[in-house]
């Protein structure tokens, strides 16, 4: 996820504006202006999944659910004229699933990544902090009846810029991916919570800094081309229980063992890619797969680090299922799943907000 060009997006655009929502997300309906493509060259058998409607402007994160179907996050970072939403695959089609709240003080939801934990319910990070940087961030909950969402509660309070959630058990871990306060402004952190103490009824309060108790590492943005700040992004477990995550900004991507309790045993630093975002590992193999955002591709890095590619294109608009900033990645069986966020800044080869706005995949070998 990206942070400058998001600000000047969302300060040009007046809050609050509510529309009508669609119950489908099928192609063709489109009102933004669709820029001309620079570059088409590409690497990768990458195809279209589905072009979405300005109303589903900016897709995110995606979910396996327990039926197999594919649940994606819409924050609409790029055009907050439209509610966020969270939409489901099926069959062909993305189909309106939930509308998330929005927080009362920003009047937004900003749902990133999402995750089923075991208790059956849906969790989200709902990232506020492109409306207000003061901790109004929440990890949410949609209670599931029956396979189908019923209502949303926050979970967790006091969080900056939620991104990646991932469970382990019965433990939840979420990266934050910006603290940017005075004494630490390239820090992140990725934290955990465990499903007993989001149960309470009451939701868990976090405290700003490193001394929290859910604080399970942080970690400091290096120097980069971009100027970007923004720090621990994608998150996910191979089969021997190691945990991976990358800088959005620097492009570093760490693995991390734990102790039997869950705490830190080691952490080090595997591969330096141009930007980790999304991440998925495959654990049937532990290859991981990587959005390099900034180079509009999709990596795979094996557990010691060797880095290959699998797609990667120019500077396009999406058309033809082309990467267009990737932000997140999704298995089910041997189709990746790819959402493109494409919303650009910096020294990315994405250089523009525009329409088509879409899906793509690509079924692995």
């Amino acid at each position: 996820m990206n942070l400058k060009l998001t600000l000047l997006l969302l300060s040009g655009l007046a809050f609050g504006c509510q529309s009508k929502q669609d119950n489908t997300a099928q192609s063709g309906d489109s009102t933004a202006t669709t820029a001309t493509a620079t570059t088409e060259t590409s690497t990768g058998n990458v195809q279209l999944l589905q072009n979405l409607p300005e109303a589903y402007n900016t897709p995110d994160g995606l979910a396996l659910a327990p039926d197999s179907s594919v649940i994606l996050s819409v924050c609409n970072f790029g055009n907050p004229s439209f509610p966020a939403a969270l939409l489901r695959l099926e069959g062909d089609s993305l189909r309106f699933f939930f509308a998330p709240p929005a927080l009362e003080e920003t009047r937004h939801a900003g749902p990133m990544d999402l995750a089923y934990g075991p208790d059956g319910h849906l969790y989200y990070a709902d990232n506020q902090y492109f409306y207000n940087r003061n901790y109004k961030s929440r990890l949410m909950r949609i209670r599931m009846q029956g396979g189908k969402p019923t209502k949303a509660e926050p979970v967790v309070t006091g969080l900056r810029l939620p991104n990646a959630i991932v469970w382990e058990g019965n433990t939840l871990y979420i990266t934050d991916s910006q603290w940017d306060t005075p004494d630490r402004p390239r820090d992140s952190a990725i934290l955990r919570f465990s499903l007993a103490e989001m149960s309470t009824g009451t939701p868990v309060k976090m405290t700003s800094g490193p001394a929290d108790p859910h604080v399970f590492t942080t970690f400091t943005t290096g120097e980069n081309e971009s100027g970007i700040d923004n720090g621990c992004d994608g998150l996910d477990f191979d089969s021997k229980g190691n945990l991976y995550t990358g800088g959005f900004g620097d492009g570093i991507l760490f693995k991390m063992t734990l102790k039997p309790d869950g705490s830190m045993a080691n952490k080090t630093q595997i591969a330096k890619l141009a930007c980790v975002d999304g991440l998925i590992v495959d654990r049937a193999t532990d290859r991981l797969y990587v959005c390099d955002s900034k180079s509009n591709a999709i990596r795979i890095v094996t557990t010691e680090g060797a880095v290959s590619t699998l797609a990667e294109n120019g500077d396009t608009d999406g058309a033809n299922g082309l990467l267009d900033q990737p932000a997140e990645v999704l298995l089910r069986g041997r189709r990746l799943f790819i959402s493109n966020y494409d919303l650009p800044e910096g020294k990315f080869k994405n250089q523009r907000f525009d329409a088509p706005h879409t899906m793509s995949y690509v079924d692995l070998k």
